[in-house]
């Protein structure tokens, strides 16, 4: 495998440095993120429930700007990225990229009708309030923010399986090659 090369932007012909890094260090933080859900569902009341757990907010803040990040770099970048393989796998990412800033905006509504302050790294993004919570905000986050989040999870596989189906196909275009930085 050749080594990949520093280029920013992106060509035709594969993902700029900047769309790389943008796209593993999401995946990278979606990890963490399903890890820390898992842990809460699956390990409750435990010390590495209570570890992963204590990140999840936060950690769901920082994933949801470096999506908005990755959206304006894409946008720059537009026209000069490689291109989509089918309608389907058009239709695929832009699932994935909705569910990327769904899930967590709905969990950010729950946080501000519930009053409790939130200050993630240390900065007061919302101070909190006194007095009753805001059902109608939280409501939705109840009912959809888990439910969302692991449809996520579960196209997420289905990005990775097509990657490697695409890989073996030797009609198909390598696409892993183009998100490694290999020509």
């Amino acid at each position: 495998m050749k080594r990949a090369q520093f280029q920013l932007h992106d060509t035709p012909a594969r993902y700029g440095t900047a769309s790389r890094l943008f796209h593993w260090g999401m995946a990278l933080i979606l990890a963490w993120q399903f890890a820390t859900a898992l842990a809460h569902l699956l390990l409750e009341d435990t010390a590495i429930e209570g570890f992963l757990w204590a990140t999840h907010r936060t950690v769901g803040l920082l994933l949801i700007l470096l999506v908005v990040a990755r959206g304006l770099w894409s946008l720059h970048n537009r026209g000069h990225r490689p291109a989509s393989l089918s309608p389907m796998a058009t239709l695929g990412h832009m699932a994935l990229y909705a569910l990327m800033v769904i899930v967590p905006l709905l969990a950010l509504l729950r946080q501000y009708g519930s009053g409790r302050a939130f200050e993630p790294f240390g900065l007061p993004l919302m101070p909190g309030f006194e007095g009753a919570r805001i059902d109608w905000m939280m409501a939705p986050a109840n009912l959809l923010h888990s439910w969302l989040g692991w449809l996520l999870l579960a196209l997420i596989v289905g990005h990775v399986a097509m990657v490697f189906i695409h890989r073996r196909r030797p009609q198909d275009e390598d696409v892993l090659a183009r998100m490694l930085g290999d020509r």
